[in-house]
């Protein structure tokens, strides 16, 4: 079982990286002219602001307890906040302002890992407890905010990856893959948990996240840390 230490470094981390992640649509969207974010409360850095009860509770647990009774471990777990609103309706080219909206929260993801990286020159100058517990708390958030923006960049709305698809891709190609945003969340979770976890169940193994955490992901750190002037990580 993890030490009391790690869970909180662990809370901490995931909840300011989804936090900040969604605080940025609407900061995003209250430059471009829509005050929608800030008449519905939004706009806050209080986590349990943009807590969904499915998304940020019911989905995690569930994911949890199924891989735990199928694997005997848990592989990886997934969930999403409660989303910002927007008036998209309010802009001149609302498809072009929905991009950049939706291009706000993986890069406030980019950012902050970055900005975490940074934060590991700060190490040696704590007493030791603290700066064991602070490595842990910068390992996870760096982790947590990679993760959350290339899970987002997913081109499948209402991923933030579909959303800037719809608004680049020519009218004749954005309007097929707009439709799939009612369907988009389950179509993700089918590919990349579900599908897998029977094939593998079935002895046909696929793992498309283990792909992810295993190949890009570690290239993705390496870059943080570079831009950091930290050595990689390997």
């Amino acid at each position: 079982m993890a030490h009391l230490g790690e869970i909180v470094a662990i809370a901490l981390a995931v909840g300011l990286a989804v936090t900040l992640h969604e605080a940025a649509h609407g900061y995003a969207a209250l430059a471009l002219g829509d005050q929608t974010a800030r008449r519905a409360g939004r706009l806050s850095l209080n986590p349990l602001r943009h807590i969904d009860p499915t998304g940020t509770v019911v989905l995690p647990l569930g994911l949890a307890l199924l891989q735990w009774m199928m694997f005997g471990r848990i592989v990886f777990l997934f969930g999403w906040a409660k989303p910002v609103p927007i008036g998209a309706w309010q802009f001149p080219h609302p498809r072009r302002a929905m991009a950049l909206i939706a291009a706000a929260g993986p890069a406030m993801n980019l950012l902050l890992a970055w900005l975490g990286a940074l934060g590991l020159h700060a190490l040696p100058l704590l007493p030791a407890p603290l700066a064991a517990w602070g490595g842990s708390f910068i390992f996870y958030f760096v982790l947590a905010n990679l993760v959350l923006a290339l899970f987002n960049l997913i081109p499948i709305p209402p991923l933030d990856g579909g959303r800037i698809a719809v608004g680049l891709l020519p009218a004749a190609l954005a309007r097929p893959l707009a439709l799939l945003e009612p369907f988009g969340l389950a179509i993700v979770l089918l590919a990349l948990f579900f599908l897998p976890m029977l094939l593998t169940a079935m002895g046909e193994p696929a793992d498309p996240v283990g792909l992810l955490m295993d190949r890009i992901l570690p290239r993705l750190i390496d870059l943080v840390l570079w831009a950091a002037f930290m050595p990689p990580h390997g």
